[in-house]
């Protein structure tokens, strides 16, 4: 396989038509190397518009999803983002190359150890992956808080207000929201202290975050 050919369709083929159209997003999809993030026996697949297997039940967002939230948190050089979900930190070393500081909170052991190795190897060192529940956010004894954007990599069913909390006022939270089959990738801004104001952008289908409350399926 041509490995850059593999990488110029993923970006044209898939990417881009999802109006992907950040010219810095798209030279960072050129620039950080999908494949090293891939676990092996899966590295075939590291550009086909799927979602990948990780250890632990838990799964790479197909690309064209990693990179349009990448896209959507709009991350700047002053600022620190807050990741929930490093997976194998391919989104985290995306982040990274926009934010001053990444952390990102993995809830397996496993995928803490493989994040932190890949983003090693790949020369990423504005990032930390640390071993947390993601649906309660940074630890309070941190001094990381409060964020200027949060991005939840994986889909919930609704967003935790301990989340919100950790967002600084006119910082945002990106997270994919609802339930199968229908999803909205949505945008919250903290307007004020008390005040949010949420958007619903686009619409997609992604894997479950793992540790986030799902709704009672109850019915009466």
């Amino acid at each position: 396989m041509n490995i850059e050919q593999a990488r110029y369709n993923m970006i044209e083929q898939q990417i881009r038509p999802w109006n992907v159209l950040d010219p810095h997003v798209l030279e960072l999809l050129g620039a950080v190397k999908r494949e090293d993030f891939v676990p092996l026996a899966h590295k075939a697949l590291a550009f086909v518009d799927m979602e990948i297997p990780l250890p632990g039940g838990q799964v790479l967002l197909a690309p064209k999803v990693e990179a349009r939230l990448v896209q959507e948190v709009n991350a700047q050089r002053h600022e620190k983002v807050l990741q929930i979900g490093a997976g194998s930190g391919y989104v985290t070393a995306l982040l990274a190359h926009r934010a001053q500081r990444v952390i990102a909170l993995e809830s397996s052991s496993e995928l803490v150890q493989l994040a932190r190795s890949n983003l090693q190897k790949s020369g990423v060192f504005n990032a930390e992956v640390r071993q947390a529940d993601g649906a309660a956010g940074a630890a309070s004894d941190q001094p990381d808080q409060p964020f200027d954007a949060i991005v939840l990599v994986g889909s919930v069913a609704q967003v935790p207000a301990s989340l919100l909390q950790q967002l600084k006022v006119g910082g945002r939270l990106v997270a994919i929201v609802g339930e199968e089959p229908m999803m909205y990738a949505t945008v919250v801004t903290r307007t004020t202290e008390s005040t949010f104001d949420s958007q619903q952008r686009w619409d997609t289908v992604a894997a479950r975050l793992q540790g986030f409350v799902e709704p009672s399926r109850f019915k009466f």
